[in-house]
């Protein structure tokens, strides 16, 4: 695929987590967590060019001993896509540009690869992923996005609720008939399409559910959503970070 468009990872980090404060520098093993990031997206074959984009110096700092790229930002960007657009502005030679969350050590390259390979088709301007959801506690969850799509995989909406509802059925039995689907947070864009968006203002349907893509969407961007059966391990807690540890040694990683 990058002999065919060049693609530039943007890895966007903040120290200042209100869950898990300067979480980016957690050790995993014998790496910080955003080093492990860092690492699965450069094995991806299909990348370029993978940067880590931070406002904080301690980040950089680490970036520096460590040799990984970086770039700082300012630091009253409003979310992790304005910092990724920040650093993708800087680089107009890589058509497509991937935001792949900090906090995800074990994301799997074959993963990203998949992303990139949607842009394929020339109509794919904002990509990303979803996987079925199975267990009904999830399907509850607010904290768990929901997305529907329709037959050609284009997002028809994204949504805390779970969607579709069915008026006429217990909560307990929608499961049984139908297919639900976890939005999983990696997106790819074409460039140019990433600058516009950073210049759209809030929407109402943004607000109300407190999810920027529903941003796009109200101003007339189409977004596809491909399934996956990667599902990253996120570390948001002090828990997950503990499993996370756990993972490494089981693994016998260093």
């Amino acid at each position: 695929m990058s002999e065919l468009i060049k693609v530039l990872v943007v890895i966007p980090a903040r120290y200042a987590s209100q869950r898990l404060p300067g979480k980016p520098l957690e050790m995993i093993g014998s790496k910080a967590m955003i080093h492990r990031v860092y690492d699965q997206a450069k094995k991806c074959d299909a990348v370029d060019k993978v940067v880590i984009a931070t406002d904080d110096q301690r980040i950089m700092e680490y970036c520096t001993k460590h040799k990984l790229d970086s770039a700082m930002t300012k630091n009253n960007h409003p979310s992790g896509t304005d910092r990724v657009a920040e650093v993708a502005a800087k680089f107009p030679e890589y058509e497509v540009v991937i935001n792949i969350q900090g906090d995800e050590p074990f994301i799997d390259p074959n993963q990203i690869s998949d992303l990139i390979e949607m842009f394929v088709d020339p109509a794919s301007d904002i990509v990303t992923q979803c996987i079925e959801i199975e267990d009904e506690d999830k399907l509850h969850d607010f904290n768990i996005v929901k997305v529907v799509r329709d037959q050609l995989d284009k997002v028809l909406y994204f949504s805390r609720q779970a969607i579709p509802a069915h008026r006429d059925i217990p909560y307990r039995k929608w499961m049984d008939h139908s297919k639900y689907f976890q939005h999983i947070g990696i997106y790819g864009f074409r460039r140019d399409i990433l600058l516009q968006l950073i210049q759209l203002p809030i929407s109402d349907l943004e607000k109300a559910e407190s999810l920027e893509q529903l941003r796009w969407m109200d101003y007339g961007y189409d977004i596809l959503a491909k399934e996956t059966s990667y599902e990253a391990i996120g570390v948001d807690t002090y828990e997950d970070l503990m499993k996370a540890r756990k993972l490494v040694e089981i693994n016998g990683e260093v």
